[in-house]
């Protein structure tokens, strides 16, 4: 999968306004077992508000970005219920929710999927409507992933070669994933290229075995 940096400059500017440098919430998780430079960690179950968009990974991601950027930042249905002695009131006022990390992106046969992990405490029935029905909020199921860390610039060539290194270090421990890669960021554009935070995840198969070539 060809992953680019995807963020256009309204994407830019909102990712930079609302993702601090330090650190903000993310997925709860436990890391289970590290093989050299990759973690095996298991996920506990999260919210997310996500898109599926066409195109190639750079459009299909400025894309998704900008539709779950509105969406988060109050482009939703929130209802706000007033009770008062006489009458009792009821208005619907748009809610921001706080922004969290990672955003996720992935491939699917009909393109990219975006996702937005929504901050702990909100639950599927909790979470705003969204006004924009491309966009659907569900839970992510408990899952085992495969996780390598790296820094550096968002380019095709800085992924590749840590997906091969994932990958290697998965088949050597015969361990078998499947699905398409995730790749997720932590950090706004602004962020110094050492200090990035990127990761690829890979999803482990639910026995373990070598991967089918």
């Amino acid at each position: 999968m060809r992953v680019t940096t995807w963020f256009l400059p309204l994407g830019i500017a909102l990712f930079s306004a609302s993702m601090p440098t330090h650190a903000i919430e993310e997925p709860a998780y436990e890391v289970t077992a590290k093989l050299s430079d990759v973690e095996i960690r298991q996920y506990a179950p999260y919210v997310v508000a996500e898109v599926q968009v066409t195109g190639s990974a750079n459009e299909a991601g400025n894309k998704g970005f900008r539709i779950l950027a509105a969406y988060i930042f109050g482009k939703n249905k929130g209802e706000k219920r007033l009770a008062m002695t006489a009458p009792v009131t009821q208005t619907a006022a748009p809610v921001k929710l706080d922004m969290t990390a990672p955003v996720i992106q992935s491939a699917v046969p009909s393109g990219y999927r975006v996702q937005f992990v929504l901050p702990r405490g909100v639950t599927v029935d909790t979470a705003p409507e969204p006004i924009d029905q491309r966009i659907v909020v569900r839970q992510v199921q408990p899952m085992r992933v495969a996780v390598i860390r790296y820094s550096g610039f968002w380019s095709d060539s800085n992924y590749n070669s840590h997906l091969a290194q994932l990958e290697e270090t998965l088949s050597k421990a015969g361990l078998a994933w499947s699905g398409a890669p995730v790749y997720s960021r932590y950090n706004p554009p602004f962020t110094p290229w050492f200090m990035r935070r990127n990761e690829i995840w890979l999803q482990l198969a639910a026995s373990a075995g070598h991967r089918p070539d």
